[in-house]
């Protein structure tokens, strides 16, 4: 590819949400689509699931990895091919972006541990604040000291792996987002939800969390706008952009 060529921003799919939900809003991809907003850069959607082949690091300018139904736990073939593909993006200092699955994935795929929380699921509008950490970094160093951010997971990223910076968590969750080398993040939150995703989450889980001893109907109460997080999906498009353009310039 030309380096003059815009190189494409991928966006990995690695699951699906909940059928009526994805025939009212579209799916996972569609999201993370919308919260980028005006982009220069050409968009694709790859799924590994299906065998799409993933590209050279050298030939997109991001990627970002989506949610998932999915456990990295698991170690399905897909999703361990995936991880090891994220840890070449990593190793070139393409920009890279995981979020929730695609976030433990990360940790997971670098030597660190994904697998269920022993407090159980985390889910509804959460607080989280940042770590000292956080300051002069390139997507989270703009974000308020404390920001709410939409969650649903039943896993997490429990042990981070070697050399990554936690960048900011909450009371429950002390890895909600980290960074390893210059340009590669996860985030345990779901910058791409907005409320009405958020509330339909927790009325399709509402048995499972009565059964958890968490109450539902408080949780959907506590379900509000989460502009600041979901912000961060324009903050990563904007590094993608610059990277490519680095990448375009004349030595």
């Amino acid at each position: 590819m030309d380096d003059a060529t815009p190189r494409p921003l991928a966006i990995i799919k690695a699951g699906d949400t909940f059928g009526p939900l994805r025939e009212q809003r579209g799916d996972f991809e569609h999201w993370v689509l919308a919260g980028l907003g005006p982009i220069g850069l050409p968009v694709v959607v790859l799924d590994p699931r299906r065998g799409d082949t993933l590209p050279a690091p050298q030939q997109i300018s991001g990627a970002i990895v989506t949610g998932s139904h999915a456990m990295v736990s698991h170690r399905e073939p897909w999703s361990e091919a995936t991880g090891a593909w994220l840890a070449q993006l990593v190793a070139h200092g393409t920009p890279l972006l995981g979020i929730c699955f695609g976030h433990q994935l990360l940790a997971h795929a670098l030597g660190g541990e994904a697998g269920g929380h022993p407090g159980g699921p985390e889910i509804g509008t959460v607080g989280i604040a940042l770590a000292a950490e956080a300051a002069g970094d390139a997507l989270l160093g703009e974000m308020p000291a404390r920001f709410d951010a939409h969650v649903v997971h039943w896993q997490s990223a429990v042990r981070l792996p070697p050399g990554a910076v936690r960048l900011a968590g909450n009371a429950f969750e002390p890895h909600q987002a980290f960074r390893v080398g210059p340009r590669a993040w996860g985030l345990q939150f779901h910058p791409e939800f907005d409320a009405e995703v958020m509330r339909y989450y927790i009325d399709r889980t509402a048995d499972e969390l009565r059964e958890r001893g968490a109450d539902p109907d408080a949780l959907r109460a506590r379900v509000a706008d989460a502009e600041a997080s979901t912000g961060l999906l324009r903050r990563f498009a904007c590094i993608a952009e610059a990277h490519q353009a680095t990448a375009a310039a004349p030595a």
